[in-house]
């Protein structure tokens, strides 16, 4: 029999016989990782907290027209867009909430550059809130306003037998740290009529790996996009809602062949480039969902 121990160092990889290096840089790398989740938390451990403005909140929410199981045809966007325009927009406008946006999806040809209407597409609304107070007192109460009830009567009162929606999804958003406060481009000010947003959804396999991918954007990918004019409007941590965990944010531009070339101009420029490779960042996002929006008139 052999005299040699049932373990020794011959049964360690190479690298681990002589030097400590592969264990420290994994230790640097929990240590780093930590310290990002911090920052995108905006904890005490962020050397910016103290200092970091007040976040926003966002409600998403996705009317769903599609006939399921609650209709049997689908609905007519129509009933919808008359509660929105004469009674919930005017009433949020009274609360002091301003910046509402409404949009339908689009289906979109990249190398054309053209769009057409989606089809069955849902009608997302997006309400933005000083406080988590005035996302509970508009959630809770708006609708049992008399004026609201009054001008809203068609679809609040509409029968069972048609209703107005097939369902209704609502998230809870926070605003990143590296981007408090939503915002909104010129063009989008002025309306141009051939403004187009895209909204994108990243799921994370974990919560941890989630807060990570936040990370990554309030260490520089809000600054990449800003710089190279793709026109952010809100980065939001989705607090409550389906499929959890994940992030969700809005780019736009003044037509959709800006929007598509500064979107290639995003994938290969250096300093994104540097940031994917980092293994600081690795396999943070499990899917990546997009979807391309356009304003409804009166939004």
């Amino acid at each position: 029999q052999s005299s040699k121990p049932p373990f020794s160092v011959d049964c360690l990889p190479p690298w681990r016989k002589d030097s400590p290096m592969p264990l420290l840089r994994r230790d640097f790398l929990k240590a780093s990782l930590a310290a990002a989740t911090a920052a995108a938390l905006g904890s005490p451990l962020s050397a910016t907290a103290a200092t970091s403005p007040i976040r926003e909140y966002y409600e998403l929410r996705c009317y769903r027209l599609q006939a399921g199981t609650r209709l049997k045809a689908d609905a007519e966007a129509a009933l919808l867009d008359a509660y929105l325009t004469g009674a919930m927009l005017p009433a949020l406008a009274k609360a002091g909430i301003s910046n509402t946006g409404v949009f339908t999806e689009l289906d979109i040809n990249k190398e054309a550059a053209t769009s057409t209407p989606k089809a069955h597409s849902p009608v997302w609304v997006l309400i933005p809130h000083a406080t988590l107070e005035s996302f509970v007192h508009v959630s809770a109460t708006l609708n049992a306003d008399p004026a609201v009830q009054t001008a809203g009567a068609s679809y609040l009162q509409v029968p069972k037998a048609t209703p107005a929606f097939e369902r209704i999804d609502s998230w809870l958003l926070l605003a990143f740290a590296g981007m408090p406060m939503l915002e909104l481009p010129a063009f989008s000010r002025d309306r141009v009529p051939t403004r187009v947003f895209e909204m994108r959804d990243y799921e994370s396999h974990s919560e941890l790996k989630a807060l990570n991918k936040m990370a990554m954007f309030n260490d520089g990918e809000i600054a990449v996009m800003k710089d190279l004019g793709m026109n952010p409007v809100f980065f939001g941590q989705a607090l409550a809602g389906p499929d959890l965990p994940h992030l969700r944010y809005i780019t736009s531009g003044p037509d959709l062949a800006t929007h598509v070339a500064n979107w290639k101009r995003f994938a290969t420029d250096p300093r994104w480039q540097k940031m994917r490779a980092d293994p600081l960042y690795a396999d943070n996002t499990s899917r990546n969902t997009a979807r391309f929006l356009t304003p409804k008139p009166y939004s």
